[in-house]
């Protein structure tokens, strides 16, 4: 394919092509470049599909860590400057594909492989890591007479060396020379826009920091540098107890984070907010990063047992799924939707036990434990009022755990009097879930069935350093905890510290798990 065989519009649209190729591979090598500490080690240690071994292995070593970074840094500058000039494009093609296919096995854009990572959009199969690949090797194998480039103008003068052998002076072909010289160098203006946009975005994040530094208050001095952990920073694996035969993690993941049941008192838009930030993927990606930390369970309502099971099946992941048999006709139908749904464990949710009992109805939650462990799975029994549990301990009702709330007073908003409770709802609001600490510590301890907390930092009112010590210190066996992924490492750490040799010292009851 020679060049005046082509119609100028197809080689404008190939060079400009090129060009933005060009561009986003320049910008994001020097992006890299700039950023203090960049490394490819988080990126490559999250990789999961045909090569992970081989990219976990590079990520271990520090020595071949500072080739692969250095590579991919001034592999993407220089790759981004050869194809915005047009010079060397096929080398840079090569070059540029090769980076482009490590990139797409690392991360690749089929179900279940993107955990983990941002994506700007939605994708099946085909990402655009894949349309570069597929771009780079098109230019690989173009002519360079496709687009108007440094190449094409280097080719231009061997020909006309080759067979001028007489110089003729001829104003027609000289003027016709410079246009071509022209297009063939159209990439340098190209390089000079982008320097400049590069100054302008440096210039302006260096007046945003500028700014916020001289203008914090109590909100933006503390959230102006966002930090949150990474596994890099994980001090180990969430210790594990029993209920029954059913290994269970200390810590585990609460659903109504990703439910979006989200308790924020008068911040009525939380929930929605909630929901939107966690769509299915973001999900998936923490239940992963929370198996990855040891945590392997995520007690919800069977309503989420859509993506719990998409997880399972996209990813071959393990998280124990524990049903509270909420959000049915009833009770039962609650356990016969979580049994379909194949939860691990299951138990009578704490706001309809607490109505139950209310309403002398000891008969459903019997009935509910009965058909639990005729599925052959632990069978348990909830609550938020440590009157129900009592209630029930009264009728026999002895289940194989308890889910009960547990959290101190000593936060600004817990203003509810609990003795001014003549019925269940009557005096709550949302902002306390143990209406009595102390009386819950001493009946609790009392009882020789494993026991998981929950609520224990009453909706974000308390620091987890302290209501994990708290709940722990007071007899439970197990702690549930809502958790974004952002906050899970931070999390599993502070367990972490309070379970081991220098924590939980004032313990008095003896784990029943």
């Amino acid at each position: 394919m020679k060049t005046e065989r082509m119609n100028k519009p197809a080689i404008y649209l190939l060079t400009g092509l090129r060009v933005l190729v060009g561009w986003h591979f320049l910008y994001e090598g020097i992006a890299k470049l700039t950023t203090p500490e960049w490394s490819a080690k988080t990126y490559l240690m999250g990789s999961r599909w045909i090569f992970s071994d081989l990219f976990h292995a590079m990520a271990a070593s520090p020595e071949i860590m500072k080739v692969v970074d250095f590579l991919n840094i001034w592999g993407l500058i220089l790759i981004g400057v050869s194809l915005m000039l047009g010079l060397l494009v096929r080398w840079s093609a090569v070059a540029g594909a090769l980076l482009l296919f490590f990139y797409f096995v690392s991360y690749p854009s089929l179900p279940g492989y993107t955990l983990g990572t941002v994506v700007e959009g939605s994708y099946l199969v085909v990402n655009k890591t894949l349309i570069e690949f597929l771009m780079m090797l098109a230019f690989l194998v173009l002519p360079a007479g496709s687009f108007y480039s440094v190449d094409r103008w280097i080719k231009r003068l061997r020909e006309e060396k080759a067979h001028a052998p007489v110089p003729v002076e001829d104003e027609k072909a000289v003027s016709l020379g410079r246009r071509e010289l022209l297009r063939d160098l159209m990439g340098v203006p190209f390089l000079g826009i982008f320097a400049y946009a590069a100054y302008k975005q440096k210039r302006w994040q260096s007046f945003e920091e500028k700014f916020l530094a001289g203008n914090t208050d109590a909100v933006t001095g503390a959230t102006r540098k966002f930090y949150y952990s990474s596994l890099e920073d994980l001090k180990g694996e969430v210790p594990k107890g029993k209920i029954g035969d059913m290994e269970l993690s200390r810590m585990i993941m609460g659903g109504n984070l990703i439910g979006g049941w989200a308790h924020a008192r008068d911040l009525i838009y939380v929930s929605k907010l909630v929901k939107t930030y966690h769509t299915d993927e973001r999900v998936m990606m923490t239940m992963a990063l929370a198996e990855k930390c040891g945590i392997n369970a995520l007690l919800t309502n069977p309503v989420l047992s859509r993506i719990v099971n998409k997880y399972w099946h996209e990813t071959g992941g393990k998280m124990q799924f524990i049903s509270d048999c909420g959000g049915q006709d009833n009770l039962l139908d609650g356990v016969r939707v979580s049994e379909e749904a194949n939860a691990a464990a299951m138990y009578c949710h704490g706001g309809i036990s607490d109505q139950l009992v209310h309403n002398n109805n000891f008969d459903e939650i019997a009935k509910a434990l009965e058909l639990i462990r005729s599925y052959g799975k632990p069978a348990g029994i909830g609550a938020h009022r440590i009157e129900t549990v009592k209630a029930c301990v009264e009728r026999g009702l002895i289940p194989d755990f308890w889910v009960k709330t547990l959290h101190h007073h000593h936060y600004w908003s817990a203003e509810v009097d609990p003795e001014q409770r003549t019925t269940v709802d009557k005096g709550y609001k949302d902002n306390m879930y143990c209406f009595k600490p102390q009386d819950t510590i001493d009946f609790m301890n009392n009882l020789e069935q494993p026991w998981i907390a929950f609520k224990i930092l009453a909706a974000g009112a308390i620091k987890p350093q302290d209501g994990f010590r708290y709940a722990f210190e007071k007899g439970a066996d197990f702690v549930c905890v809502g958790m974004y992924d952002f906050q899970i490492v931070e999390d599993v750490n502070i367990a972490l510290d309070v379970l081991g040799s220098d924590g939980v010292k004032q313990r008095t009851r003896q784990w029943m798990a």
